[in-house]
């Protein structure tokens, strides 16, 4: 595939360039936001919360899917909800590794296993409020509600809520599966969110994060786009003390504070969740691969094998991230 990719015949019929007129080059150049004073504070004190509340996992039923026994699940969330995921088992148990997989802001109506190894367990949390197994549990399920519920109070607010029951989820499946590494993959929304969950939690190995969104709040701000960040910026320049409050919540902040290895998969054309954000992600891992995509959120020719090779390259991170871990 040629670069740039021919956008103009691509989306001949877009309202908007989502290049916003970046390129690789000036992508790679865009900077994280620097954390606020007591960024790592408050999120560790998330976390420590978080320890304290017993995931509580049930088994409410079970199937087998391609050969793996799939069951849906219930557990708690940080502030004691009931949500419910899907657990998915290796083929051959014991499992080598754990995978917490969530998903966009659409929520996720059946698991994908594309990115599960045959000797990894899986949990597939569905973020509160969300479809479908948590329709309106915890958070509105329209997403011009769900992006904003509880902005107005750091501890109250939705993104941070649902990063931090993502702990909860991996509670869930260390208690069913046991004690494993664990390793994080989530895309547009679910990438966001585990780029704010990821540091603070020291079970994990490495992670896969796909065109993630909630990065480089200055640069979102900026942009039109078609996805949750233009709700945010309608209320922020309506209310711009919530600037502000988006401080602690910033993927871009957090991902930085991240001590394993981390592929992104960004996008150079995106109108949902704009490339800035995504490579403001991108640019503050510490240890990162960097997997460059065409196009996000849209259709585009070779987009079926474009999405293969980035699920081969980040099965591929996942065996090197679980290698690295059990080596001596």
């Amino acid at each position: 595939m040629t670069f740039p990719p021919p956008y103009d015949t691509w989306f001949a019929d877009a309202e908007f360039d989502a290049a916003y007129g970046h390129t690789l080059a000036t992508l790679r150049e865009i900077a994280p936001v620097p954390a606020p004073d007591g960024f790592t504070a408050r999120w560790q004190a998330w976390r420590a919360q978080a320890k304290t509340v017993d995931a509580a996992p049930a088994v409410l039923s079970t199937e087998s899917i391609h050969g793996r026994r799939v069951s849906i699940i219930e557990h708690a969330g940080v502030d004691g909800i009931r949500l419910r995921a899907w657990l998915v088992e290796p083929v051959s148990p014991p499992a080598q590794v754990g995978v917490v997989h969530s998903h966009g802001y659409g929520g996720r109506d059946a698991i994908d296993l594309a990115r599960i190894p045959e000797d990894a367990a899986a949990i597939f949390p569905v973020a509160r409020g969300l479809p479908t197994l948590n329709t309106g549990i915890g958070a509105p399920e329209i997403q011009a509600e769900h992006v904003l519920a509880g902005i107005e109070n750091p501890d109250d607010y939705v993104l941070g809520l649902c990063a931090r029951d993502l702990w909860l989820a991996a509670d869930a499946l260390t208690a069913l599966v046991g004690r494993v590494p664990l390793y994080y993959v989530g895309e547009s929304f679910g990438g966001g969110i585990g780029a704010l969950a990821l540091p603070w939690d020291d079970r994990y190995i490495g992670a896969t994060l796909i065109v993630p969104s909630f990065g480089q709040y200055d640069e979102r701000l900026a942009v039109h786009c078609l996805g949750s960040g233009e709700t945010v910026r309608d209320h922020v320049a309506a209310h711009p003390d919530a600037r502000e409050a988006l401080r602690w919540f910033d993927a871009s902040s957090a991902l930085g504070f991240a001590r394993v290895p981390v592929r992104v998969e960004a996008a150079l054309w995106d109108p949902y969740v704009p490339p800035p954000g995504q490579f403001g992600v991108a640019n503050a891992a510490r240890m990162l691969e960097l997997a460059v995509l065409p196009a996000g959120h849209a259709d585009y020719p070779g987009a079926d094998e474009v999405t293969a090779e980035a699920v081969r390259g980040g099965r591929a991170h996942l065996a090197r991230a679980l290698r690295a871990a059990s080596a001596p």
